[in-house]
């Protein structure tokens, strides 16, 4: 970590790289963190994936749904398909192959995520966001609500953003009252004050 002098919010170098930060002291001792990616890219190595204890149990469920259940049914439409005669011609075999190729693909990268990553336990008592936080933030006057979570199982419709991401690698390590900037590859500077931190 690479503390700042008098400042409340810090930046976790080594768990965010590619990132350059300056951070000042504004009013009543509050700190504003600013973040810039660089070349658009912001994340950890390839390969080092970050997952929380939620979503490893996620993923091995659907593992086990994919290589059992999914399997299966695609096993016996293919079966089916291969009744109908020529399967040059035949788009249901093509249909159940093209799916069968995707699920493989689904299958092997969870496996690799699983064997590979590091499962993170969020500390129950820190005032900071840490991955695996829910942070409220009030945003321009609007209240929104992020979850911290590895880029494995990031789903930004249900609030879910990535410790990779501009927002999320912004708000890691700072506190509730700070002032956070984040500036994505498009050039947009989002301003957010943090209102709660939940772990």
């Amino acid at each position: 970590m690479l503390p700042h002098k008098g400042a409340r919010c810090w930046t976790i170098f080594h768990m965010v790289p590619h990132i350059s930060i300056r951070m000042k002291a504004v009013h009543a001792g509050q700190t504003a963190c600013l973040f810039y990616v660089k070349a658009g890219v912001i994340g950890m190595a390839e390969g080092n994936y970050v997952l929380t204890q939620e979503g490893k149990g996620k993923l091995e469920e659907e593992l086990h749904y994919l290589e059992t259940e999914k399997r299966d049914e695609v096993g016996e439409r293919i079966r089916v398909a291969r009744e109908f005669g020529d399967i040059s011609e035949n788009s249901e075999y093509d249909d159940a192959k093209n799916e069968q190729g995707m699920m493989e693909a689904r299958i092997a990268e969870i496996s690799r995520i699983l064997s590979e990553a590091t499962v993170v336990n969020t500390p129950k008592r820190s005032s900071r966001v840490n991955i695996g936080s829910t942070v409220t933030v009030d945003m321009g006057g609007r209240e929104r609500v992020f979850t911290i979570v590895g880029a494995a199982e990031s789903d930004v419709a249900s609030g879910k953003i990535s410790n990779e991401s501009p927002v999320g690698a912004a708000l890691l390590g700072c506190k509730k009252g700070d002032e956070v900037s984040a500036t994505g590859p498009t050039g947009r500077e989002i301003t957010m004050t943090i209102l709660k931190i939940e772990h």
